[in-house]
Parts: C-alpha cells; sequence; structure tokens
C-alpha cells in the first residue's frame, strides 16, 4: 500500500492476548504516532505498524519504576525517517516539545500517546538513532479478566548453562549494557564487555576463551553486522546472537541483518535471552 511516498505495511502476530484499552483512544495514538513517522521521512520510506506477545520482567521494572512486572500486548510503530538525537527522546514526550517548524505541529502528539498508555497502566518505549529511524512501541497489559493468573516459575539459577561459555556483550549503551551483563551473569555466564565495534575486536584478540557474542545491531562508527563480519574472520567458531530496539521486521526489511539471522527485541527477560542461548549452544553443552 502506498500513501504519498511511504509505504506502509501491518505485520500482525497469530495468537495475541487480549488487552483491556479504550479502542478510540488507541486508535489516536497510532494515527498521531504514524503521522510523526510519516513527517520524519520526508523523502519517503516505510512505515510499518506490529503486534505481538511481550513480557515485561523483574529486572525491567527495577530500571522503569513506573512498570509493572507481567504479560502485555505489544503495538509497535516504525519508521525509517531521520531518527532522533537522545537529547530529543529525552524531550519526546514533554507537552507541546516538537522539532517541526511553526504552525507544522503543536508537539502534543506524543505527549497525548504517553498520557494514554499511562492511563492504560501500560508502557511506552522509544528506540531511534540518527539516520536510520525510529520505532515507539505500546505495552498494554494483558486482560486477565476471568481467567486463572498463570503461576511464575521459580528464577533460572546460575547452573542453567553451565559456566564454561563467556559471552562477549557489545553495547554503546552503558546502561542497557549492565542489564545484559547482569542477566548474564545470572544466568551462570562470564562476562566481557565491549563499548564499541573496535574494542569488541580488541577483547576477542585479548580473551580466546570467549564463545558467544551479543552484540547490539545500530552502533556508530561500526555497526553490528559489519562487527560480526569481521569478528568471525578473526573467529569462525564465534556464535552470534544479536540485539536491537527495532523490531525484527523492520531490522530485516531495512537490510541490517538477514532473515534467518538469530535476535532478541529489547527489553528482553532473563527466560528469553536463556531459551535463545540454549538453543544456540545446544549441540556445545
Amino acid at each position: 500500500m502506498l500513501f504519498r511516498s511511504v509505504v506502509v505495511e501491518t505485520v500482525l502476530a497469530g495468537g495475541l492476548r487480549r488487552a483491556f484499552v479504550d479502542c478510540p483512544q488507541l486508535e489516536s495514538a497510532l494515527l498521531n504516532l504514524s503521522v510523526n513517522a510519516r513527517d520524519a521521512m520526508s523523502g519517503g520510506g516505510r512505515l510499518t505498524l506490529e503486534t505481538s506477545n511481550a513480557s515485561l520482567d523483574q529486572a525491567y521494572a527495577d530500571s522503569h519504576l513506573e512498570v509493572a512486572v507481567g504479560q502485555y500486548v505489544l503495538v509497535a510503530v516504525t519508521d525509517t525517517g531521520a531518527g532522533m538525537t537522545p537529547e530529543v527522546m529525552g524531550k519526546a514526550f514533554d507537552p507541546f516539545f516538537t522539532t517541526k517548524g511553526v504552525g507544522e505541529g503543536t508537539g502534543l502528539g506524543l505527549s497525548q500517546v504517553h498520557g494514554f498508555v499511562k492511563q492504560s497502566k501500560g508502557h511506552v518505549k522509544i528506540y531511534s538513532e540518527v539516520g536510520v529511524g525510529t520505532t515507539v512501541k505500546l505495552y498494554l497489559p494483558r486482560d486477565l479478566s476471568g481467567r486463572v493468573v498463570e503461576a511464575k516459575g521459580e528464577t533460572l539459577s546460575a547452573a542453567a548453562i553451565k559456566q564454561r561459555f563467556t559471552v562477549l556483550v557489545v553495547e554503546d549503551d552503558a546502561g542497557v549494557r549492565q542489564v545484559a551483563v547482569g542477566a548474564l551473569r545470572e544466568l551462570g555466564f562470564k562476562v566481557v564487555e565491549a563499548d564499541s565495534g573496535a574494542v569488541a575486536l580488541e577483547r576477542l584478540g585479548e580473551h580466546p576463551q570467549i564463545s558467544v557474542m551479543l552484540t547490539d545491531v545500530v552502533m556508530p562508527v561500526m555497526d553490528g553486522r559489519r562487527l560480526v563480519e569481521a569478528a568471525l574472520r578473526q573467529r569462525p567458531d564465534l556464535r552470534v546472537l544479536y540485539m536491537t530496539g527495532y523490531t525484527r521486521n523492520a531490522i530485516v526489511h531495512n537490510g541490517m541483518l538477514d532473515a534467518g539471522t538469530r535476535l532478541l527485541t529489547k527489553p528482553f527477560t532473563v527466560d528469553e535471552l536463556e531459551r535463545e542461548l540454549r538453543a544456540m549452544l545446544s549441540d556445545r553443552i
């Protein structure tokens, strides 16, 4: 489907949970996000609307005080526009804040979206990179009315995966990196950290015991894909798991990764990280 110079697509998950929200307000939120996405793609691009089931765990809630642990329905709006700087992202939900020219916007769109999600007892998260695009994720609480709440399983023990595996975590955002490192240590891994692709390649040379690399997709100077290509030339046996704040569909459609690549979408739970690593390493454990 073509809207002006913007291609619009929807990716709707099967088996989607039910969420208890005000439908007109949800429609208004999606319209606001779509208009913002369109305006960010002045030269054309792709607008993707996706739905999926999601969970937010205690580790994520600990760093986002307004978040309740539990199951959610995720609605994501992704564009391939200009992207936002960290400074702009920090003000994006402020009332009347706008980067548009005079008469081109009120600055209330994202503020209203934020208000609707909070009123719904949900959570909203923005991921954006300048020159790459933006994803806005709406986490809407699962409707459990009339249903038995599922019992929470026990916390994974440090012996869930044998400690002989060492993971290199590559992430330029210090806060995100520390969350990933903490989750890996909880699972029983030894961890080495790097804040850039160049440092990651140095760490690989310094630590021959590294067998897995968990890397962000979008990073300055050297992105995840280029890092992996260089790392595999250095260490052909290295196992790779990508992580990103964007949706899988957006990452694949924009040519950042191939369709079959192992990918975790931020924010991920410790359980989700453990499942991906267990599947990846099952023939070595």
